[in-house]
């Protein structure tokens, strides 16, 4: 599917997962380099960049909401810029560029059609991606915060799971965000260099890095607060085993003789005290609870419970 957006002496062209003959027209139009062409024809698995005469291809991969339990999954984006046009290419429905489009398609765009230039347009674009980076990050975050109530409220099992996959996803979007960095910084470094756009391209430049690295800062500390969480619960549900531990342990220590004194008297001997006494059952059961009174006060006076 192709989309396009015409702008102030330029063009945006999306495609969204192209075939290869709307890969070929969109290559053929804007004059792209064979080598570029190959690359977009196929998923790319690490971030890349190349540099020809009239256009840098950037490709990168953005972390994204998974439809399974609020997991991260990455998604791969090309961009072909040149002095007059960004293409856009994806293998599947990215949020915030069908976000965007629907803003252009209202002219919904600050400052309307007119006033939109390719740099400008470029800023926007990652303006976008990183906005939804981050709308997902704060999303796990308030998993986070629902979480952190349960743990205190006495689930710390039920906790475990959650925080655990919590803890892969931020894991999963601080990797995806730090190998972007350097390839964002030499594709616009290139773009700087070819004088493709004015000299405020180099604040733009500063404002993209400046997102990318806030949004990484963010994952990263959302992050380690999970970590944080996560050794808080691991806490909270040793000393709860360990509480449940203590009670059963004080419980045999005072149950333990008890047993033994019932033993002690179901033993087959010739002689056994209280045995031909017509009390003898409640004399051997009054000692026992004598002895549990005194284990009691015992552990009591410990404070072992």
């Amino acid at each position: 599917m192709i989309f396009r957006h015409q702008y102030q002496g330029g063009v945006w062209v999306d495609l969204e997962q192209p075939t290869e003959d709307e890969i070929h027209q969109i290559t053929r139009e804007f004059s792209i380099s064979k080598r570029v062409e190959r690359e977009l024809l196929a998923p790319t698995p690490m971030p890349l960049v190349i540099a020809d005469s009239d256009a840098t291809l950037l490709v990168l991969h953005f972390p994204a909401p998974s439809t399974k339990d609020g997991d991260s999954v990455s998604q791969e984006l090309d961009f072909v810029v040149g002095k007059h046009y960004i293409v856009t290419s994806r293998y599947e429905v990215i949020a915030p560029l069908y976000h965007l489009k629907k803003l252009l398609e209202t002219q919904g765009l600050v400052g309307g059609r007119d006033s939109v230039t390719t740099d400008v347009l470029l800023e926007v674009l990652f303006a976008h991606l990183y906005t939804a980076v981050r709308n997902h990050t704060n999303n796990i975050a308030g998993r986070l915060e629902r979480i952190e109530k349960d743990m205190f409220e006495g689930k710390e099992q039920a906790t475990v799971r959650s925080i655990s996959n919590i803890s892969r996803a931020f894991l999963h979007m601080e990797s995806v965000l730090a190998n972007q960095q350097e390839a964002l910084k030499h594709f616009l470094d290139t773009l700087d260099h070819a004088s493709f756009f004015g000299p405020s391209f180099a604040e733009r430049t500063l404002r993209i890095l400046t997102e990318r690295a806030h949004v990484a800062h963010l994952v990263t500390t959302h992050r380690a607060i999970a970590a944080e969480l996560r050794e808080t619960n691991n806490a909270l549900l040793s000393a709860k085993q360990n509480e449940i531990i203590k009670i059963l342990t004080v419980v045999s220590f005072i149950f333990l003789p008890l047993a033994l004194i019932a033993k002690v008297f179901a033993m087959k001997v010739t002689y056994m005290p209280f045995v031909d006494d017509p009390n003898g059952f409640w004399i051997i059961l009054g000692i026992m609870f004598i002895v549990a009174v005194v284990l009691t006060l015992f552990v009591s006076k410990k404070r072992w419970l």
